[in-house]
């Protein structure tokens, strides 16, 4: 009995250990920004919006981590999304790390789900995952940075609703390639291809191009023969797709913050912004299924 009054104080007191780290891991907020470093990304960000919004638009942008917390991208984006939508009058925007803003009364006020920097979110409540999925198949959007591949493991439908998930970083440099020079979303590129240096990922299904409209990956011939790669050495790094009747956009960069720095990544992500709010029209055709196939424009040797 001694010894079974043991086992159970030993496990209660893991318990309490386990509620206490998980409150305190719930509790994390996104570091404060320096005055400079909030003046870099208003300088970055563009003057006005590629289209003109149908109506006024409001967007959710999403930043709960149950997982690695990238304190930098999370408090780099949040501001740059905030930005960009006051300076642009493309959006508004409202931040939360709440789960209750996908129960169905709070998440249909908006227009657009960003997921920044998200990770290990399992949307255990069925009900919010049937919200999200009505809200995006009903012709919202969706917008993923960086970690927001690194969500909804046992959650098909979730991850087919972001076009992949992550299996790796093992790049810190990367030759970006333009895989669709003349789109409409890679238009502040000017047919330019470049190198960027962010923690760079690696994907896993369910990408594919049968289903993603890819519009930047890496150059493969710019790196080693045995450079980590993917089997079939296509590591996207930004894409589209049609969800439903809605949209999705999702670009891997915004690891660090000096990705919000950048004024033609800024013009991309806010491009991609309104082309899954609907404002900015653009072909999601899968990459795969282009006939004939646009001819990719590849970065300068380094």
């Amino acid at each position: 009995m001694k010894k079974l009054n043991q086992v159970i104080i030993a496990a209660a007191g893991l318990a309490m250990v386990f509620a206490v780290v998980t409150s305190a891991y719930a509790q994390r907020k996104p570091p404060e920004l320096s005055d400079e470093e909030i003046q870099k990304i208003k300088d970055a960000a563009p003057e006005a919006a590629t289209a003109k919004p149908a109506k006024p638009r409001k967007i959710l942008v999403f930043w709960r981590c149950e997982g690695f917390f990238h304190g930098a991208g999370i408090a780099s984006g949040n501001k740059a999304f905030e930005v960009m939508g006051e300076k642009t009058g493309a959006y508004t925007t409202v931040s939360s790390d709440d789960m209750s803003m996908f129960d169905p009364d709070k998440l249909n006020e908006f227009d657009a789900v960003i997921f920044n920097n998200t990770t290990a979110l399992a949307f255990a409540d069925p009900e919010q995952r049937k919200a999200l999925l009505e809200f995006v198949n009903g012709g919202k959007g969706i917008v993923g940075t960086h970690s927001s591949v690194d969500n909804f493991y046992k959650w098909p439908e979730g991850a087919a609703m972001m076009g992949a998930l992550f299996a790796g970083h093992p790049w810190g440099e990367a030759p970006v390639k333009l895989d669709d020079p003349k789109h409409p979303l890679l238009k502040v590129f000017d047919g330019k291809a470049f190198w960027v240096r962010d923690e760079m990922y690696k994907m896993r299904d369910p990408y594919s191009r049968e289903k993603l409209r890819v519009l930047l990956s890496f150059d493969m011939s710019k790196l080693p023969e045995n450079a980590p790669s993917r089997e079939d050495r296509d590591n996207a790094i930004a894409w589209i797709q049609e969800v439903g009747k809605g949209r999705m956009f999702y670009c891997s960069l915004g690891h660090n913050k000096h990705i919000f720095w950048d004024p033609a990544l800024l013009q991309f992500y806010l491009d991609g912004i309104q082309y899954a709010l609907g404002d900015l029209k653009a072909d999601a055709t899968p990459s795969a299924k282009l006939n004939p196939q646009p001819e990719p424009v590849l970065p300068p040797a380094k």
